[in-house]
């Protein structure tokens, strides 16, 4: 059977899996955000609720994102101290979702890297992040760092 190729690209069976495109049509990504707020809106009564629906949807997607990511990036090698968790989340996390940096970090990310946190947003000239971390991360960052 005659492989096809359409303008000097390769077939798609023959390109590589591990760097898929990233690159998502915006309108497409507007329509699916839109369809599933509109979903979480016909299924609660409160807007408690709604941001409750959607922070665990959130939460389910970020915890799929860092699984891909480690595989890709780190070998499947996850990230054992503070500092390294929240560069990976500035730096990988956020240039795969939106092209650039991070200037804020999330919880779920955190959470599901094994570093549970609170996170709280502030408003003061901007919008400002203050993570918490468990007592049981800062204790075995500590210890990690005796090495």
């Amino acid at each position: 059977m005659e492989t096809r190729f359409t303008r000097g690209k390769s077939a798609i069976l023959e390109r590589p899996l591990s760097r898929p495109k990233t690159e998502v049509s915006v309108s497409a990504f507007a329509l699916l955000f839109s369809e599933v707020v509109q979903y979480c809106q016909s299924r609660v009564y409160s807007v408690s609720e709604l941001q409750a629906r959607l922070a665990r949807l959130g939460q389910q997607v970020g915890g799929s994102l860092l699984d891909v990511l480690v595989l890709r990036e780190k070998s499947g090698k996850r990230e054992t101290k503070v500092l390294n968790i929240l560069l990976f989340i500035k730096v990988s996390v956020w240039r795969t979702l939106f092209g650039k940096e991070a200037d804020k970090l999330e919880q779920a990310i955190l959470t599901n890297s094994g570093f549970p946190a609170k996170v709280t947003v502030h408003w003061h000239k901007g919008t400002t992040l203050m993570i918490k971390f468990d007592d049981t991360v800062i204790a075995r960052d500590k210890a990690l760092e005796g090495r």
